[in-house]
């Protein structure tokens, strides 16, 4: 009877988390697919049925492709130098060497993280500018006037351009996820460790990479839908140009549904977007799991 109670209870205190992620998460996303299936606009309170010809469209739609790719790359190298820089920089800071001087890094390199993307947008784009550009007078000054170039506007860098800002930003705060990670590590470990004989390296990828796994794959999810979801730097810096070089599916939806007014198209792109990110967390999640029970 007593246990009986106690799960009521427990349902009872449980019961606005549910209704809440239930109206605000889930009945979107159903809304969102049932939008799809129907032409329709913002002016108009009609929709006309047209079942998946939406997804027909979107699959031969060379757009889709290249905002597709660029979100991946886009994915991929923010997993490798957020995570993996992340993990390093929190690796070194945690160094009894550096432990004086962590408070000073850790805040330098986490600034960024809290500043408006909006902004932090508009000041690459002057660090970019190819005629008053910080990055070019560098270049100048240390003799490599050669590789100066008007980075926001050549279809070649504009892409790279806008990824390495997103990492200038963000790199910061995988790093004190990483540190908090670390610092929960039992400094045993480490002495036994030195005890042995191991190097700095030995230590790094036998003892602090195993023991933060889990913060890893959190790391790696966060970053990877990032990279799938990533629209203001890119809207700010170079709105989906030149041409359509630096589109991704959020901007490519951006333009479907508010500038073209096609909502029901703009919805489609929406649902790949969630399938993606699903489907992805999903995946990392099994592996994560897989490598655990190894």
């Amino acid at each position: 009877m007593n246990m009986y109670r106690n799960k009521k209870i427990a349902v009872f205190f449980m019961l606005p988390a549910v209704i809440f992620v239930v109206l605000f998460i889930y009945y979107p996303i159903i809304q969102n697919f049932f939008y799809s299936l129907f032409r329709w606009n913002s002016f108009s309170p009609d929709r006309v049925f047209v079942g998946l010809d939406y997804y027909r469209r979107l699959f031969k739609d060379p757009v889709f492709y290249i905002a597709l790719k660029n979100n991946a790359l886009y994915a991929f190298i923010s997993i490798i130098v957020q995570v993996g820089l992340g993990l390093v920089l929190a690796a070194i800071l945690e160094e009894k060497a550096f432990r004086k001087y962590q408070t000073f890094f850790r805040t330098t390199f986490f600034l960024p993280a809290v500043i408006s993307i909006t902004v932090v947008g508009l000041l690459w784009q002057l660090i970019y500018n190819p005629n008053i550009g910080l990055l070019n007078a560098a270049l100048k000054a240390i003799g490599l006037e050669n590789l100066t170039r008007a980075w926001l506007g050549d279809s070649k860098t504009a892409m790279l351009s806008v990824i390495a800002t997103s990492q200038w930003q963000y790199t910061g705060y995988i790093m004190i996820l990483f540190l908090i990670a670390i610092q929960k590590i039992p400094e045993e470990l480490y002495e036994s460790a030195m005890l042995d004989g191991a190097n700095a390296f030995s230590k790094f990828f036998y003892i602090t990479v195993p023991q933060v796994a889990d913060t890893i794959v959190v790391s790696m999810i966060i970053t990877m839908i990032g990279g799938f979801k990533v629209f203001d730097e890119v809207y700010v810096m170079t709105a989906g140009g030149p041409g359509r070089s630096t589109e991704v599916l959020a901007s490519y939806l951006y333009r479907s549904g508010f500038r073209n007014d096609e909502m029901g198209y703009a919805a489609t792109i929406a649902t790949i977007i969630f399938a993606i990110t699903f489907v992805t967390t999903l995946i990392q999640l099994k592996a994560s799991k897989a490598n655990k029970e190894e």
